[in-house]
């Protein structure tokens, strides 16, 4: 086990690979509608993979999230976000994301990277808030940790839209993005 110093201190960290418990974690978003409320939903097939290092900071992650399985609990809307005017489903089956880097700011770690939807590919940070690591019941080591994003849905070709007779447009432009992760250690 290897315990890491640094500006922040994290109990049970460990430098390792780690995959991520699809059963224990959800990859969100949120988005407002009518100008009134948001709307929320969340793709159901994911998957990512974190290399920790010996210095937190120079650990990576790549991730990826399948269109196909995008779901707002509205299968006609949900249908609709499959098609050219959102994702494009059939010719971008996957949002996947790089790191490039992480970094603490105000006593929280960043992680940059870069986010392709739609084949377009723009930078994003995501603030990242580790829960803590430790074992479950089976023998696994595992972290937790929720990871927040906003990023303007129209920088990435998503820019269907409809003007409501009451003022306004149908979707905002703002999404935000929320990854409630556990992963499990799988080499140390």
């Amino acid at each position: 086990m290897t315990t890491t110093a640094t500006t922040l201190e994290i109990p049970g960290y460990r430098a390792g690979t780690w995959k991520i418990d699809p059963t224990h974690s959800e990859v969100g978003f949120s988005i407002r509608h009518l100008m009134i409320s948001k709307v929320k939903g969340k793709f159901e097939r994911f998957d990512a993979t974190f290399i920790t290092a010996e210095d937190p900071l120079e650990s990576r992650v790549t991730a990826s999230a399948e269109v196909a399985s995008i779901t707002t609990n509205e299968p006609n809307r949900d249908a609709h976000l499959r098609t050219g005017d959102f994702f494009e489903a059939e010719q971008h089956p996957t949002i996947d994301f790089v790191s490039t880097g992480v970094r603490v700011e105000g006593g929280e770690f960043k992680v940059d990277g870069e986010l392709t939807m739609r084949g377009v590919t723009k930078p994003v940070t995501f603030d990242f808030d580790f829960g803590g690591f430790g074992g479950d019941p089976y023998g696994n080591y595992k972290g937790g940790a929720t990871a927040k994003a906003v990023v303007n849905r129209e920088d990435f070709g998503l820019t269907y839209n409809a003007a409501l007779e009451t003022g306004g447009v149908l979707l905002g432009e703002q999404v935000t993005i929320t990854l409630e992760l556990q992963a499990a250690l799988v080499q140390d």
